[in-house]
């Protein structure tokens, strides 16, 4: 059938197994039945269950375009069973996600995480989506960059007639609701003013320049500006088409082989480094970390996921894991003192306000 396709990928923290650490099959296996009910009935084309961490991961394909109430609202339906799910095997944090009391026709802002790409399938179509977990949305800010804007690390920047021209990206400022675009790469150290503060300043999507088509997008809600207070981190997802007129699998997936340092970790409150992990090592156990990312491939094949590949499973990546270790033992034996601490500002949100008050008519003015 012709036409666009979508591609949905839609997360939440529905209970973790154990503690924040995993994800349990029983989970999975019901969003697995429900979402095969609704490609039973026509309602989506396809569909993938996955998970980073304790966050269950949706990848849906149908033809129903970004934000479209019946896709969300089935997730969201999906969410709330699944929590019951949860309750049932009382797995921690049930539901937490889960912000609002009823679905409202979009899934945005009420705490589940949303990256959707309408695309025209072209000959050959790989796709590559991340999922993070004990991290936050600006998380994808320096891979994004890499991906799409690095020569050092993109080589088709330099010799491929496709991407020399460059890309556009798509910038929010998730704390004023406010949004830019920047041209690589001739606006390239004005978008980095903004993306190198990735607590605020986050790459929503990044679009060839002409014809403007979608090469890549993110999730940027933060659950701490939603919720006006800490109920868990943004656990992050991420779309990335290669090949062709966008960069090849091989140079989206080089930014993970230098773990960046993101925020999250234990209690959302720590600096860690970002460790690139295969499907079976994304359950962050060690001071509840450190934060991880999950590569999954696929070729679409008309709106069928045919996969996935699990991108991270190659001993490629071990020196990157392997490093990720060492600058989690220097931070950790930093403690509670900044920086593997978050500044107090990105604490505000977090559960510290509830200690500061205890203390705050301790507090005596000075001569």
């Amino acid at each position: 059938m012709p036409g666009k396709i979508t591609l949905s990928v839609i997360k939440a923290d529905i209970g973790g197994y154990v503690g924040h650490s995993s994800m349990h099959v029983e989970i999975k296996e019901a969003a697995g039945k429900l979402l095969q009910s609704q490609k039973g009935a026509g309602k989506i084309i396809d569909f993938h269950v996955s998970h980073c961490g304790d966050d269950l991961e949706l990848i849906i394909t149908h033809r129903n375009g970004c934000e479209n109430p019946d896709i969300h609202g089935m997730a969201w339906d999906i969410f709330e069973r699944c929590t019951e799910v949860a309750k049932s095997l009382k797995l921690y944090g049930a539901g937490q996600d889960l912000l609002a009391d009823a679905f409202s026709g979009n899934i945005k802002g009420m705490g589940p995480g949303v990256a959707e790409m309408e695309i025209e399938e072209r000959t050959s179509e790989p796709i590559l989506i991340f999922m993070a977990d004990k991290t936050s949305a600006g998380a994808w800010n320096l891979p994004l960059f890499r991906m799409f804007a690095d020569p050092f690390n993109t080589a088709g920047l330099v010799i491929s007639p496709a991407l020399h021209d460059g890309f556009r990206f798509e910038v929010h400022d998730v704390k004023s609701s406010k949004r830019i675009f920047f041209n690589t790469p001739e606006e390239m150290y004005d978008l980095l003013v903004f993306i190198g503060a990735p607590g605020r300043y986050m790459v929503k999507a990044v679009y060839c320049k002409s014809p403007e088509e979608i090469g890549a997008v993110s999730s940027t809600e933060r659950l701490s500006l939603i919720a006006g207070k800490y109920v868990g981190k943004d656990d992050p997802v991420c779309i990335v088409r290669a090949q062709g007129d966008f960069p090849a699998v091989g140079e989206v997936l080089e930014p993970f082989t230098m773990p960046h340092i993101v925020e999250g970790w234990m209690r959302g409150s720590h600096y860690g480094p970002l460790m690139p992990v295969s499907l079976s090592e994304a359950n962050p156990s060690r001071f509840d970390g450190p934060p991880r990312v999950v590569g999954l491939g696929f070729q679409l094949a008309e709106g069928k996921l045919v996969g996935p590949r699990d991108m991270f499973d190659d001993p490629s990546f071990d020196r990157a894991r392997d490093l990720c270790n060492i600058i989690a033992d220097h931070l950790r034996n930093h403690g509670p003192f900044e920086p593997h601490r978050l500044p107090m500002e990105e604490m505000e949100y977090t559960t510290l306000p509830g200690v500061l008050e205890k203390l705050e008519g301790r507090w005596e003015g000075m001569k």
